[in-house]
């Protein structure tokens, strides 16, 4: 099974094409190579340190709240 989490974009590092992202109040090194456009405060769904798409911020929320409940970590 995989789990793709939430996270907020932090920092754009253009030349690389990567980001810093805030993942449960760690930061993270993650690649936007798989999405269109990212700007900084977008939540996007990482997999494998890699963005899979944007997610609307009440959708991101709603779900770190679930895996709050569920006893993973707390919400962003």
């Amino acid at each position: 099974m995989c789990l793709a989490i939430p996270a907020k974009i932090l920092s754009l590092d253009a030349a690389t094409g990567n980001a810093t992202a805030c993942l449960d109040e760690v930061k993270v090194e993650i690649s936007l190579a798989l999405l269109d456009a990212a700007d900084v405060g977008d939540y996007v769904l990482v997999h494998a340190g890699f963005a899979l798409c944007k997610l609307d911020e009440q959708e991101a929320l709603a779900t770190l709240a679930l895996f709050e409940q569920a006893g993973f970590g707390h919400p962003a």
